[in-house]
């Protein structure tokens, strides 16, 4: 889906459509998907509504760690009134029910704090050529998917356009100085502890994760999305085995399908099968529905 408001738009994401609101600004989270940083012809039914519903949980969960960007999730579009004059305002359309999320705006640090508890993706890649994560060296012999003896703050560069790059903490204490530097680095990895244990109570492995924050009115405060299939490695601690890949509650089937299509990675990316937008749809809310104990309630 693709969200046309007569709103400002602020800014058209790879999965989010954020419209201005003044003070706030309304997200709407798509069932857009993109992989190899391309965004794909095919949605994936519901990955709105998870990637929404999903922020808002731990938002209200983690505001006692850091606040956060959340003024209000859309779960009645009428309670848009009181953001919007009498004159703007229009007839809201109920796929805004469950999908979207009103949040206060704030100077976006352009730093993607990346937290890991295991040795998996990019880190396992880099630790099986140089023996480091993030550039810093580590005991030998670990293993794929290995519990870490100790979680890893391996920060980023925010990308609008490309990959990301790797940060070292002198880079960021240039980038943000060092109180935020040194208050972001101790929040994400509260942050991951607190998610951590939470998430392992419902029987899921957080491997990795990442965090973006803000500046509001000089304090830090935790924005974007938090914690989703989107933004972290979730595996089912059930079916967990060190010294290999794990399956996850992600994108992971279009990633497969994508790779054995033999499609080359540049745009224009090829149309889903049915069965693999499926798969990829039952993935996301899974783990909606082991990490909050509710099942998905459809409000549009």
């Amino acid at each position: 889906m693709r969200a046309d408001l007569p709103l400002p738009l602020f800014i058209r994401g790879k999965v989010r459509d954020s419209y201005n609101l003044g003070s706030h600004l309304l997200i709407v989270v798509t069932d857009r998907i993109s992989a190899f940083d391309v965004v794909l012809p095919s949605g994936i039914p519901l990955k709105g509504h998870v990637l929404s519903r999903l922020s808002s949980f731990w938002f209200r969960r983690t505001s006692n760690i850091v606040p956060n960007h959340m003024a209000e999730a859309i779960d009645d579009v009428n309670s848009l009134d009181s953001y919007l004059p009498e004159e703007n305002r229009f007839p809201y359309p109920s796929y805004l029910r469950g999908r979207s999320m009103v949040v206060k705006k704030a100077k976006r640090l352009p730093v993607e704090c990346v937290v890991r508890g295991y040795l998996a993706g990019t880190a396992w890649i880099e630790y099986q050529e140089h023996g480091t994560i993030g550039g810093e060296k580590m005991e030998a012999g670990l293993r794929e998917s290995q519990k870490l003896p100790q979680e890893r703050f391996t920060p980023t560069t925010k990308s609008d356009a490309g990959h990301d790059e790797p940060l070292t903490k002198a880079q960021i204490i240039r980038l943000v100085g060092l109180r935020i530097a040194q208050e972001m680095e101790q929040k994400s990895l509260a942050l991951y502890q607190f998610a951590m244990d939470f998430a392992l109570s419902k029987g899921i492995i957080i491997a990795d994760t990442k965090f973006e924050f803000g500046i509001d009115n000089g304090r830090l405060i935790l924005i974007d999305e938090v914690l989703t299939p989107d933004s972290s490695r979730f595996w089912d601690a059930s079916q967990y085995k060190e010294g290999q890949s794990q399956p996850s509650f992600d994108k992971q089937p279009v990633r497969d399908w994508l790779v054995a299509s033999g499609w080359n990675k540049e745009p224009p990316a090829p149309a889903l099968p049915p069965d693999v937008i499926q798969a990829t749809s039952q993935r996301y809310i899974l783990a909606y529905e082991k990490l909050t104990g509710r099942k998905l309630a459809i409000l549009e």
